[in-house]
């Protein structure tokens, strides 16, 4: 397994950010546990022992049968700030990447899926970061997911619910965010079950590429 240098500090992961996924939810989000919608991003932490890179082999949990992958447009802080506002929010970004999350399949989002979220290895970052003044506009990014050369997924950014300034400006009010930290922004609602041996890359044309296999 190994680290990724790009990772300074937290890798934070926005959950039920696909604007047609919480639509979809509406009905549900109404019924117990839920009761109601969520009114704040919802996210997650991906532990130190999840981070890995480009080209790593993913490895298989021991004792599951199912596995998933989303993949997200990661931004990467370039200095601190905290309790930004929406407009200032992209001042504060040293770049973007990709970031691939192998998990367990989601049950429930009613209270955070440690077990399935946490797997050794399983949160690969870009082993290299675009400059944010190489990007006019994260809006205008779509990323685009391959399962052993199949497209499973393609994710505009302008369907995310809140976009990468708003979630910035959000997230650095609960947090501080320190330079090397990184922000999963959102993934597709739904997540691409694979199995072993599957080579999964994703890719945000003329901007990042993320290239993982999970071992057999």
């Amino acid at each position: 397994m190994n680290s990724n240098p790009i990772i300074k500090g937290k890798l934070v992961c926005v959950a039920l950010n696909d604007a047609q996924q919480l639509a979809a939810m509406q009905a549900e989000f109404n019924q117990p546990p839920y009761k109601a919608a969520p009114t704040q991003p919802v996210l997650y932490f991906k532990p130190h022992n999840t981070w890995n890179t480009d080209g790593a082999a993913i490895e298989w949990p021991a004792g599951e049968t199912d596995m998933v992958v989303g993949a997200s447009l990661a931004v990467v802080i370039g200095q601190e700030c905290c309790r930004v506002s929406t407009e200032d929010a992209l001042n504060y970004v040293g770049g973007y990447t990709l970031l691939h999350d192998f998990s367990l399949p989601e049950k429930s989002y009613y209270r955070p899926d440690i077990k399935g979220k946490c797997l050794d290895g399983s949160a690969p970052v870009g082993a290299a970061v675009v400059a944010a003044d190489q990007v006019a506009d994260p809006a205008a990014l779509t990323v685009v997911t391959q399962v052993n050369g199949e497209t499973v997924s393609e994710l505009p950014m302008t369907q995310l619910e809140r976009s990468v300034p708003e979630l910035i400006s959000i997230i650095s009010c609960i947090m501080t965010l320190q330079a090397g930290d990184v922000l999963a922004v959102g993934f597709r609602g739904e997540r691409t079950p694979v199995q072993r041996g599957d080579r999964v890359t994703s890719a945000i044309a003329g901007v990042a590429e993320l290239n993982n296999q999970l071992a057999d």
